[in-house]
């Protein structure tokens, strides 16, 4: 389960062959059942936030070994890594890495792959030259989404735009054709006031 939700009661539906993992109604984690008993799989994602803090805890990790051995993190990988290890010290390089794994979150695996691949040949050992190369690979595959109109992040001082109940009823009442209202009438009634503004009693000529 992600670390954020640490503390978090979430609900958790096990079927025959996986369980997923719900917070609040949202689906946060789907894993493949284990068969074997008191077996365990971590999966490396859920821990980048605690590892941005703490990047001394990536190597040797067991989450990490377990993302080789799935092929998650690949020789690539590992070679960026050491790369940017070598420029940076090993804590900024090793987070650097970590802000490399958490564009995966965006990002298909393949391109982030190839923007590995791409940065540590031009030598450009950042998070941001592995997203610019990464969005390069995804370009040249024709699988890029185009960028939405809308920021990712929500707008907490925006107001939603609220439509009224009236409004929605008259959406789906048909044109109205009746003709526009006359005020011939009124006019009739201010011709027949006096000048001094009272109205002449019936039947009085002005």
């Amino acid at each position: 389960m992600p670390v954020r939700l640490i503390g978090r009661r979430v609900r958790v539906m096990l079927h025959a062959s996986e369980l997923v993992v719900y917070d609040d109604g949202v689906e946060v984690a789907r894993h493949e059942r284990l068969m074997t008993k008191a077996g365990s799989r971590l999966v490396l994602d859920h821990y980048l936030e605690a590892l941005v803090r703490k990047p001394g805890a990536l190597p040797g990790s067991t989450a990490l070994e377990q993302a080789r051995s799935a092929g998650k993190f690949t020789p690539v990988h590992d070679a960026w890594w050491a790369a940017a290890c070598k420029a940076h010290g090993d804590r900024d390089g090793t987070r650097a890495l970590i802000e490399v794994l958490l564009l995966g979150r965006h990002m298909p695996h393949e391109h982030l792959v190839a923007g590995l691949a791409a940065a540590l040949r031009a030598g450009a050992m950042t998070s941001d030259a592995v997203a610019l190369e990464a969005r390069k690979a995804a370009e040249a595959d024709g699988t890029l989404a185009p960028a939405p109109s809308e920021p990712a992040e929500p707008d907490l001082f925006r107001q939603p735009k609220v439509t009224s109940l009236t409004e929605r009823r008259l959406a789906h009442l048909p044109p109205d054709t009746r003709p526009l209202p006359s005020v011939a009438v009124y006019d009739q009634l201010l011709r027949r006031r006096r000048p001094g503004g009272r109205p002449h009693p019936e039947g009085e000529e002005p």
